[in-house]
């Protein structure tokens, strides 16, 4: 590890995880996450409000607890990142506003990064520095993107993207038709297992020849699958969960990996990265490298826990914008839940110096807070 590297804290808020990583280089030192996903279960869904008050209460020890795992002090850092957007707003909110005031107490530079771009980057943290070009295919409960990036800090084109339901969002839907419970991803994922993806014919979404190359559809998928689970339970008969979460699966994992791989191959890019919180999925690993090797195309997919939303992937990111000089954010940062992948972070106008414009008021506070 070498000495020269950026040592980055980033933090995480765009749903409901709260994530604080701390990255030197590409190497991660802490990944701390606070989740509120129990206590969203019971609504079914992620409910925004709760999301942002869970996030209030977690921010400082989760920041505390990072920090203590890395064995670094907070003065160490070379750098603040959060996730600026997209997100839910008030959840984003609480984000940009804890790494506004931690960059100001430290006199830091602050960088509002892309929670897309951060799910890219995070791959560096295990597979090493990403390959340019870099194809990347992002599925989670709120996205499902196609995106070549040519350079992470300021390069990330949008391919394709789903039209309708992410195919996180798919998942969930059809466990709860299933009553299986929030969220639907794992639990599908476990009981497909044991089920026969050919059971059930279900469609898959934007195959035809007509069809857009790059983009995704879940909804229809979501719809029959809900029709075929009424319409046998309304002739009295038993639903086979297994066949119905094998099949299911298998018709969103296909679409996803055939365009994924065919994107490669039309861009001529011998690399595939897959992350979010779907890449998780048991399935879409083992399709996606069956398809990839057969195509000469390497895939790169983290572990599962780096492809959820966490805090590493936005340290990892503001690692990469602190070893590129990109410039830093403002302190009048403010969160974007739309925010386009396109920006894969929010320059300030002053660059670099901003976080040193200080008063001597400032400066004592520092010193107290921080010595």
């Amino acid at each position: 590890m070498a000495a020269d590297e950026p040592l980055v804290l980033g933090i995480e808020t765009s749903c409901d995880e709260t994530g604080v990583g701390i990255v030197h280089g590409t190497t991660l030192l802490a990944d701390a996450i606070a989740s509120s996903v129990d206590t969203h279960a019971r609504f079914g869904g992620v409910v925004p409000e709760i999301a942002s008050r869970a996030h209030l209460e977690a921010m400082v020890p989760t920041i505390e607890r990072a920090l203590k795992t890395a064995g670094i002090s907070a003065k160490d850092l070379d750098g603040i990142a959060v996730t600026a957007g997209p997100g839910l707003a008030g959840a984003l909110l609480v984000g940009v506003s804890a790494a506004k005031a931690y960059a100001y107490a430290l006199g830091k530079p602050l960088y509002g990064v892309n929670h897309l771009a951060s799910h890219i980057c995070v791959d560096q943290l295990e597979h090493g520095k990403l390959p340019e070009p870099t194809m990347a295919l992002l599925v989670s409960g709120g996205h499902s993107s196609l995106l070549l990036s040519a350079d992470i800090t300021s390069d990330v084109r949008p391919m394709g993207a789903t039209i309708d339901d992410a195919a996180g969002e798919a998942f969930d839907k059809i466990a709860r038709v299933l009553d299986l419970g929030f969220p639907g991803g794992p639990v599908i994922d476990r009981l497909a297992k044991e089920g026969d993806p050919a059971a059930i014919a279900f469609p898959r979404g934007l195959s035809g020849s007509r069809d857009p190359a790059y983009d995704f559809s879940f909804s229809g998928l979501k719809t029959a699958v809900a029709r075929w689970i009424e319409a046998k339970r309304a002739a009295g008969e038993d639903v086979p969960v297994r066949d119905v979460a094998a099949s299911f699966q298998e018709a969103v994992v296909d679409v996803l990996t055939r365009k994924a791989v065919r994107a490669c191959k039309d861009e001529g890019v011998d690399h595939l990265m897959i992350g979010g919180g779907v890449a998780a999925n048991s399935r879409l690993r083992a399709l996606a490298q069956e398809r990839c090797e057969r195509a000469g195309i390497r895939l790169r997919v983290p572990r599962p826990g780096l492809c959820t939303d966490n805090g590493a992937m936005v340290a990892a990111l503001g690692s990469e914008m602190v070893a590129r000089n990109r410039p830093a954010s403002d302190l009048e940062l403010s969160a974007d839940s739309s925010l386009p992948v396109t920006d894969p972070h929010v320059p300030g106008a002053h660059g670099h110096d901003h976080v040193h414009d200080h008063d001597h008021v400032h400066e004592v506070s520092k010193g107290n807070l921080y010595s």
